[in-house]
């Protein structure tokens, strides 16, 4: 080519890269910019085609990758739905939308999308490296994180009048006072402020509110409407201030003395840092159990930042705490202790009275290492050992496990694990076709109703074998569960044969998820 025309050529095509003009990593080419993109039910659809007129078009932009099959996509669709509606009643800058994953494979391995649903934040048209979501998966909570983004996370206070309106409109305000706004620790306080979505907070630089609130120094000072009312956070003058010990103290404070359990504060209850928790079973419609939460708030404060104390209404939805607990809705009013990283779970000896004094003395001595945690276990079912697949409960697991003349493959599933039940079928299989082989045992344990303090169960199902002979062997079956695969693996005494590679590798288990979240998704 003739040298005079190559670098005209070249500059072209690089100011059409930088213009999102070009072509896209995926080699194919966008669409002209005035095509209107489509939209369903007030949600952007998009693909590898339109996707770059999309960023173009709009600054801020959400987008979530979903599969058809996806039921946490299905359950999250509406909520998305309402997100967009909220905005664009606001006329708000940020706009929703949608790519359906399997059919723009393109996308999804553009931005290294492995799980359903997957929500990623675009701002100012770039598309590289958009901010992941990390918010709610409900429509308010949803557009007031897109909120935080567009505006300013936090209030600017100029004056007492504003202060205190701020502090008298909601029930947790926090406001940070910092005398130089330009200040690192600034920067911060606000990033902090745009992901807790449950707070509404303010800045000032202003002397006179310093005044006000009694404050020499930096600091984050909490107020609300209820226990204390308020607390103080002080910035530290050499370290600056720390934003996980500041999400913790919010975190800790913004929580009421005494709790109770539901679907809005549990979330709150398990991301606390607390890892004692103190639980008071009782039927809220029962005036004399009312009366028992005076003193267990009375004793909580001498705990604050150790036991976090949680009362649990008997007669509300929470059948999965009572049985967790092995509890049953006529024992209340009661006391359980439990540490939630150990799972180690403690009843007071006298029954629970329910005081201020026997509270604290409850919890300290579970503290203090005076009190034995108890395991829970089912009573051992009569007919235990007359199904092909044999019954096993905590009373009987360690003469059947440990038998020495037996070699038990013992499934340890939980009654509502779907992976469970789709296993059910291959494991009465593998029972039926080893019900004549004497020192072979076929043996299931349901895990959420007893407890094994040498086998703690993480996982549903998870398939433990106990060789026969001394030493209390165990090796644990992590292959496919299937009946040809765990013939395998007995016939080969507890592990399977090596076989050379054939194909592409197998696609990862789907109960076992990717990464720990506190959202439910569904991997590709």
């Amino acid at each position: 080519m003739d040298g005079q025309f190559l670098l005209p050529l070249l500059l072209l095509l690089g100011a059409s890269v930088l213009w999102g003009q070009g072509p896209g990593p995926g080699g194919a080419e966008e669409e002209p910019p005035d095509e209107e993109v489509p939209e369903e039910d007030g949600i952007l659809v998009l693909s590898q085609r339109n996707l770059g007129p999309a960023l173009r078009k709009h600054r801020t932009l959400l987008v979530q990758f979903y599969a058809p099959w996806c039921g946490h996509c299905k359950a999250l669709a509406p909520e998305y739905s309402k997100a967009a509606a909220l905005l664009a009643a606001e006329s708000a800058e940020a706009r929703l939308a949608k790519v359906d994953g399997p059919a723009e494979a393109e996308l999804t391995k553009e931005f290294a999308v492995t799980e359903y649903p997957t929500l990623k934040f675009f701002r100012d048209g770039h598309r590289t490296h958009p901010e992941e979501y990390t918010g709610p998966r409900e429509a308010n909570g949803i557009a007031e994180w897109l909120r935080r983004r567009l505006g300013p996370s936090a209030t600017r206070l100029e004056d007492e009048e504003g202060a205190q309106a701020l502090i008298d409109g909601r029930d947790v305000v926090v406001i940070g006072f910092f005398q130089d706004l330009q200040d690192e620790d600034v920067a911060t306080f606000l990033a902090l402020a745009q992901d807790a979505l449950d707070m509404t907070f303010g800045l000032t630089d202003q002397p006179k509110l310093f005044q006000k609130f009694g404050l020499t120094k930096d600091t984050v000072v909490l107020f609300k409407k209820f226990d204390e009312g308020r607390a103080d956070f002080p910035v530290d003058e050499e370290l600056g201030l720390d934003q996980g010990d500041l999400s913790h103290f919010l975190l800790m404070h913004s929580m009421h003395l005494v709790t109770e359990f539901n679907s809005q504060t549990s979330p709150k209850i398990f991301a606390a840092r607390i890892l004692n928790h103190l639980l008071l079973f009782v039927n809220q419609t029962l005036a004399l159990h009312q009366e028992l939460l005076v003193g267990f708030g009375e004793a909580a404060p001498l705990f604050r930042g150790q036991v976090l104390f949680v009362v649990v209404d008997v007669g509300a939805d929470n059948g999965h705490v009572l049985q967790y607990f092995g509890l049953k809705a006529e024992e209340a009013p009661t006391l359980r202790f439990i540490n939630i990283e150990t799972t180690k779970k403690y009843a007071p000896a006298d029954g629970g009275q329910v005081t201020a004094a026997s509270v604290t003395t409850f919890c300290h001595a579970v503290l203090g290492g005076h009190i034995k945690p108890y395991l829970l276990s089912q009573e051992v079912p009569p007919d235990w050992d007359q199904r092909l697949v044999k019954t096993l409960v905590g009373k009987n697991f360690e003469q059947v496990a440990f038998d020495e003349t037996k070699n038990v493959f013992i499934k340890f599933y939980a009654p509502w694990c779907t992976h469970c039940k789709d296993m059910a079928a291959a494991w009465e299989a593998l029972a039926e076709k080893y019900k004549d082989h004497e020192d072979i045992i076929i043996a299931e344990l349901d895990a959420t109703a007893n407890e094994l303090e040498a086998f703690p169960v993480h996982g549903f199902p998870t398939l433990k074998y106990f060789p026969a002979g001394p030493g209390r062997k165990v090796i644990e079956y992590k292959s496919t569960r299937d009946l040809e695969t765990f013939s395998k693996f007995l016939d080969n005494g507890g592990k399977l044969p090596v076989e050379e590679p054939a194909g592409e590798p197998t696609a990862p288990d789907p109960e076992t998820p990717a990464h720990s979240t506190t959202e439910p998704k569904e991997e590709l």
